[in-house]
């Protein structure tokens, strides 16, 4: 008898299809749904009553595919374990990446426990990534890229432990986006969900820093400073730092004959500082809050590619760890655009090895002495 799945439905297509892929190969399926806070703390109640109704076109789908949905109610712990940690970051300066930290906390956390509570066995999402289930990788449960490397998800993934990846399942991991949008068309449902899912799932409207405004409206982090450049010169005015990234060219309201980039956000001094494109080149970057998937920790150094972000290619690099929770990562070739915040995932080829997040960049001078003694 094959096992009985719950499917994190989110509402989009790629939930979806992972459902029906399931039930197509004979599991029994539920449908589980996680009820998040209102997006604005502005207008809540016509924020309630939209999700009321999304809900209800939620399960009004799922009907169609004689799916039943659970709504389980996230809201606190959202609200505590995501939304709370990923303002917090931007008040202290750097970027971070709520998905990472949703997943492993959260859906498979959370949601995960209710879904054993209704009595399934397992629980699966639309995640591009796949599992290769233990005693493949020395007895443990390993992540594998999705097979589609233009929408492999397996970053926003490092964080599962053995345990949440014993209970997990990606049925969309052998298969491609234009897949699953073909399939969205021949039963009719790109016409009931017409837009992909929000990269931030709880900022739906506008961006980050408007969300970040009604909750901080006077925050040390939006207040405005100066914008300057390597040598210290004075370029313009910054709307605070908090809207402004590493890497970011656009909406600095500076004129420049050279493209001008966000290099450093100094919060002790409310400066923002710029620079040209080869002053992003970094060499490398410490990591810490890692979490080994495919492989137990290693107590020597590691050759592998790294990712820095979601867009990121990996890069090949040594990975030496400084103790149980932290990682110096020494690139082959400097990358652009390291971000303090960001997850750091490593591979081995399309194995997931870990990952943890970017504490900060390393200097010429640190990479120096890292080569030369990497313990």
């Amino acid at each position: 008898m094959k096992p009985r799945v719950a499917v994190a439905l989110s509402g989009g297509v790629d939930s979806f299809r992972a459902a029906t892929l399931l039930k197509e190969g004979g599991h029994e399926v539920l449908g589980l749904h996680m009820r998040l806070p209102p997006p604005s703390p502005a207008g809540r109640w016509a924020a309630e009553e939209t999700l009321e109704a999304r809900e209800e076109a939620l399960r009004q789908v799922a009907s169609r595919f004689g799916i039943t949905v659970s709504i389980i109610d996230c809201r606190d712990v959202f609200e505590q374990l995501v939304i709370q940690p990923f303002l917090d970051a931007y008040r202290r300066g750097i970027t971070p990446n709520p998905c990472v930290q949703c997943n492993p906390r959260v859906k498979f956390a959370i949601i995960l426990r209710e879904a054993l509570k209704l009595g399934a066995d397992i629980m699966a999402t639309g995640h591009y990534a796949r599992i290769s289930p233990a005693p493949s990788w020395a007895g443990r449960h390993g992540i594998l890229r999705g097979v589609d490397a233009g929408k492999d998800q397996s970053y926003f993934l490092f964080g599962l432990t053995q345990e949440q990846l014993a209970r997990a399942l990606f049925p969309l991991g052998g298969s491609s986006k234009g897949q699953t949008r073909q399939w969205a068309r021949s039963v009719g449902l790109e016409r009931e969900i017409p837009r992909e899912s929000q990269e931030i799932c709880f900022i739906p409207q506008g961006g980050y820093q408007d969300f970040f405004l009604e909750r901080y409206p006077g925050d040390r982090a939006t207040a405005r400073g100066p914008i300057v450049d390597r040598q210290g010169k004075v370029l313009g005015e910054h709307q605070g730092l908090f809207a402004y990234t590493i890497g970011q060219r656009r909406g600095l309201g500076i004129s420049s004959s050279a493209p001008l980039y966000v290099v450093e956000l100094d919060l002790p001094n409310n400066t923002l500082r710029v620079g040209g494109a080869q002053d992003l080149d970094c060499p490398g970057l410490t990591a810490v809050g890692l979490n080994w998937v495919s492989i137990d920790a290693p107590l020597a150094p590691l050759r592998c590619s790294v990712k820095i972000r979601y867009r990121h290619e990996s890069a090949p690099a040594l990975v030496t760890p400084l103790s149980a929770d932290r990682a110096q990562v020494v690139f082959d070739v400097p990358q652009r655009a390291v971000t303090p915040g960001q997850a750091a995932v490593f591979y081995d080829g399309e194995v997931l090895l870990g990952g943890g997040i970017i504490e900060e960049p390393l200097t010429v001078h640190t990479r120096a002495q890292a080569i030369r003694s990497p313990l």
